[in-house]
């Protein structure tokens, strides 16, 4: 055999080599793992149906949840907004409450045309502002100034249960600082409360 032709059949041997050590390399890179099935608000507790499975290669810095994690995944909150087609890392969820420091959680029962859009998020951030009695006698520049602004971040929020006997109300679920708990539960109760959408999630 010539030269050459041996320093050839050598070369392609090597580099058949290399190829299949590069096949095994991307087979073994490859696994299944828990991507976004549809659009989950941040708050939002993981459902099965929020989740589905994909086969893909490993990206270099990334961290999929293993499709066979599911159960450590569901129950979980979305900490940011899940894209559908995204793959789930567990950097994205939290298991603890969305209340900040010196927060409290309340709960207001609106009426729908109560509520400022067609759907309340968690994460949404609102300005209640308190309304004078219904049976003040007092004028509009006086209300004005007697009025209250508080603060407040949606956690969760309830449409009407067709079936129950609330059936036009809306339960909103908002964290607020704790000095405004109470002044705005008392409010709430006696429908002296207006809500207005100032920052959507």
């Amino acid at each position: 055999m010539r030269p050459g032709l041996l320093g050839l059949a050598v070369l392609l041997i090597a580099l058949g080599g290399l190829g299949a050590a590069f096949a095994v390399t991307s087979v073994r890179a490859t696994g299944t793992y828990l991507a976004v099935a549809r659009s989950v608000s941040v708050g939002t507790a993981l459902t099965a149906d929020d989740l589905r499975s994909v086969q893909v290669a490993g990206g270099v810095g990334l961290s999929p949840v293993p499709a066979g994690k599911i159960n450590d995944v569901i129950g979980k909150r979305a900490a940011v907004t899940l894209v559908p087609g995204t793959l789930v890392t567990m950097d994205q969820l939290t298991d603890k409450p969305l209340l900040g420091p010196g927060q409290q959680q309340v709960a207001i029962g609106l009426k729908p045309n109560q509520v400022p859009a067609k759907e309340l998020r968690p994460g949404d951030k609102v300005l209640l502002v308190s309304t004078p009695p219904q049976n003040s006698s007092t004028t509009g520049e006086v209300r004005a100034s007697q009025t209250t602004r508080y603060e407040a971040t949606v956690v969760d929020a309830a449409e009407p249960d067709e079936k129950g006997p609330d059936r036009t109300t809306v339960v909103v679920y908002l964290a607020l600082a704790g000095r405004d708990a109470p002044a705005v539960v008392t409010l709430a109760a006696q429908n002296r409360l207006a809500v207005i959408l100032t920052g959507a999630a």
